[in-house]
């Protein structure tokens, strides 16, 4: 008779069990899916061409050639950033520069320019295309590997453009030291294959 007791003490136990859980299963709401997000949002890393995988020894595959960064330059001004990384493996110095803005990936190709005899103004001619101004300003760099630059410091700069947007001028004034003139034009991100630099001493995937 002790037995039977137990047995059916237990049996008691379990179906209170199964109904508690079976009450808290029946409170819970359904799942809600997380809403999807626009990959190229402004919060949304630059997918591809952002510090962590563009820097010194990230190759650059561009036009059947493999660019080597041999260096990356970081400016601020302000709440705005931008990046350009010095390319080696062309003809003359090569600089990608990249900015996002508004949430669009902006890529250019800069192309430094010696001996053009010609200085920052309202309206230059280069190549035998009218550039106007399209903005100037001031703002704080810092550099990793190698730029031909201190590690810090300012620096002014003069963008121009032509009127459809194809050609590209920028003259540059690191620390003082002068103006510096490179041509340019807009890059579309299927032009280019990045193959990431590894990781730099204090990323998370850093390994030494």
């Amino acid at each position: 008779m002790g037995e039977l007791l137990v047995i059916v003490g237990l049996v008691v136990a379990v179906i209170a069990i199964i109904g508690i859980i079976a009450k808290a299963r029946g409170g819970e709401r359904p799942a809600t899916a997380a809403p999807r997000r626009d990959p190229l949002a402004a919060d949304q890393p630059i997918h591809g061409f952002g510090p962590r995988e563009l820097g010194p020894g990230a190759i650059v595959a561009y036009g059947g050639i493999d660019y080597v960064v041999r260096g990356s330059i970081t400016l601020r001004q302000g709440p705005y950033v931008w990046w350009e990384h010095l390319l080696e493996g062309g003809d003359g110095a090569q600089w990608l520069g990249v900015e996002e803005d508004e949430g669009t990936l902006e890529l250019t190709w800069w192309t430094t320019r010696k001996g053009l005899g010609v200085s920052p103004g309202a309206e230059v001619i280069v190549d035998g295309r009218v550039h106007r101004l399209e903005e100037s300003g001031e703002a704080e760099y810092s550099c990793e590997g190698t730029t031909g630059l201190p590690e810090r410091g300012r620096m002014r700069y003069q963008d121009m453009r032509t009127g459809d947007g194809s050609s590209l001028l920028s003259f540059e004034n690191w620390d003082g030291a002068g103006w510096e003139v490179s041509s340019g034009r807009p890059m579309s991100r299927g032009e280019l294959t990045v193959y990431p630099a590894p990781p730099a001493a204090g990323d998370p995937d850093y390994r030494r």
